[in-house]
């Protein structure tokens, strides 16, 4: 059984999964709180299926971008597992995630994005691929109005998409906004992937494992 954790924004998630199933997954918004809400959250989400870390047998983490705090938060938690009971980790991009929870293959472009803080957006390109989303180019932080600069072809956006930006891009012809229901980064779906990658021996090493964080571009 894997578990995932994602803690890369206010939006926290915590997901079990096994070859088949989807055991339990739960999402909530957190004031700042990762601290002192992960670990018992963690505890809470195994007893609720009769399980333990004892049952683990891979973890899954969202690597970022993200919050600095948030993100050393999930990581530690995560490595400390590892270390204790001797599993493997696998790391997947948050952004990743924010991009595999669109349906591909109803757009050819699609572009993630998270609220990064200060009226900064990190931002990740995707094309559809035999049914994937594959990453173009590498992920930006940029301002909304650097985002929609860049922006040149008919393009879905994804993700944490503030009411100023829904608006923005409203202006646009060739350019729309997923749902809400459609923008939700789903920790099952980081289980997914992180089970994926993990089957393929794509696992991270605890020692080099670290957070990604994106630098401010010059605009």
């Amino acid at each position: 059984m894997l578990l995932a954790v994602d803690t890369s924004t206010q939006m926290m998630g915590i997901s079990l999964i096994t070859e088949h199933d989807v055991k339990s997954e739960v999402m909530w918004t957190t004031d700042r709180y990762h601290t002192v809400e992960l670990a018992p959250a963690v505890e809470k989400i195994l007893q609720r299926i009769g399980a333990t870390s004892n049952d683990l047998t891979a973890l899954g983490i969202a690597q970022g971008p993200g919050s600095f705090t948030g993100l050393r938060i999930g990581m530690s938690l995560i490595k400390g597992l590892a270390y204790a009971r001797q599993l493997p980790i696998i790391a997947v991009p948050t952004l990743d995630i924010t991009a595999a929870c669109y349906p591909a293959g109803e757009v050819e472009n699609l572009v993630a994005v998270l609220q990064a803080g200060r009226s900064r957006i990190a931002a990740g390109w995707y094309q559809a691929v035999q049914g994937e989303w594959v990453p173009v180019g590498e992920p930006e932080n940029l301002t909304e109005e650097g985002l929609l600069e860049k922006i040149s072809t008919p393009a879905v956006l994804t993700g944490e998409i503030s009411e100023s930006l829904r608006r923005a891009v409203a202006a646009f012809e060739d350019v729309s906004c997923s749902s809400a229901v459609q923008s939700v980064r789903r920790p099952a779906v980081l289980a997914s992937l992180a089970w994926g990658k993990w089957k393929k021996g794509a696992v991270s090493e605890p020692e080099t494992l670290a957070p990604l964080y994106l630098s401010r571009g010059d605009d």
